[in-house]
């Protein structure tokens, strides 16, 4: 009868080891997916931050992916809040996810159509930097611009990369790719900003497909229950009986805390009426466990039993039949 314990015990370690599996795996994208998060979050800010007017939003995926990384993180080591904490931060992981998809268009269309490389890496760009004493954005000068057919002037800022052969002297105000750069220490920056471009967009091409891969993963593991509560379910118990010791035991049931309370044994008495006869010696030998029932006495506190109103002997009354 013991062996029937076995597979309820090969289940809770199967269920042990699965829960274990799936954590350790969710645990590991989730620090993948956080360690990517922060790399798009600081390329982002380094490219935004490169010149003051081309706009870069390679960023925002990085903010909200690192923010529900970390929700994700707290709420695999939870125990009771870990569903809800793990819904939140999938919430986060989707939205994030959307948001690298859109984000590694527009900089992949800003690098790809409107900034042109080749003037850059040929040395046709020159860099204007204004005199000391003047900071940033107060001081313009004019320069001339020789295209092929005109040449015309060009009205920088200070701290500028500009380049005269993007620059449309017909119709300024029209022009398909950036020309300047502002704000920049060199012409290489603007070289370092095509660079970090790319990178933002590959970066968050492999976020938005590792923030799909850890969102399925984690809402598969939200619905696993803890090792704890699979072995305290409310299912019912299996009974085992072990006649060497008489006890029924439980297998796969938690006990509760309360106790049931303690009764005295009273043992089964033994009447003996005056019209019986008393037992011949031949009655005597009892087996063993005759004489151990029948050695049983009353005890002071014990209940008397009920007892007809009428001998053996007697005929009883017609309403008793």
């Amino acid at each position: 009868m013991q062996q029937s314990s076995t597979p309820s015990t090969v289940h809770a370690l199967d269920a042990a080891g699965q829960f274990a599996k799936r954590r350790r795996t969710a645990l590991w994208f989730t620090i993948a997916l956080l360690v990517l998060s922060l790399i798009i979050l600081v390329l982002g800010l380094a490219a935004g931050t490169r010149t003051g007017n081309v706009d870069v939003a390679g960023y925002y995926p990085g903010i909200i992916l690192s923010f529900g990384s970390f929700l994700a993180l707290v709420g695999i080591n939870l125990v009771e809040n870990r569903r809800p904490m793990l819904v939140a931060s999938i919430i986060f992981i989707s939205i994030g996810v959307i948001a690298a998809f859109f984000c590694a268009i527009v900089d992949g269309v800003i690098a790809a159509e409107f900034i042109d490389r080749r003037p850059l890496s040929e040395g046709r760009c020159q860099f204007y930097s204004s005199g000391s004493g003047y900071a940033y954005d107060n001081y313009h000068t004019e320069v001339l611009c020789y295209t092929f057919s005109s040449k015309c002037k060009l009205r920088v800022k200070s701290n500028t990369c500009y380049c005269c052969d993007l620059y449309n002297c017909e119709s300024p105000e029209r022009y398909s790719k950036y020309y300047e750069y502002t704000g920049v220490s060199s012409c290489m920056d603007a070289s370092h900003l095509y660079r970090l471009l790319w990178a933002s967009v590959v970066l968050n091409v492999l976020g938005l497909f590792l923030g799909i891969v850890t969102a399925a993963i984690l809402g598969a593991f939200k619905d696993i229950k803890p090792v704890t509560q699979i072995n305290c379910s409310s299912a019912p118990p299996h009974i085992l009986y072990n006649p060497a010791q008489q006890v029924l035991t439980y297998a796969g049931f938690c006990p509760s805390n309360q106790a049931l309370p303690a009764y005295p044994n009273y043992p089964l008495p033994v009447q003996h009426h005056s019209g019986f006869q008393a037992p011949s010696s031949a009655d005597t030998s009892l087996p063993d466990d005759s004489q151990a029932s029948s050695s049983y006495m009353l005890s002071p506190n014990a209940p008397s039993l009920y007892t007809p109103p009428y001998n053996p002997g007697d005929k009883p009354p017609p309403y008793a039949s």
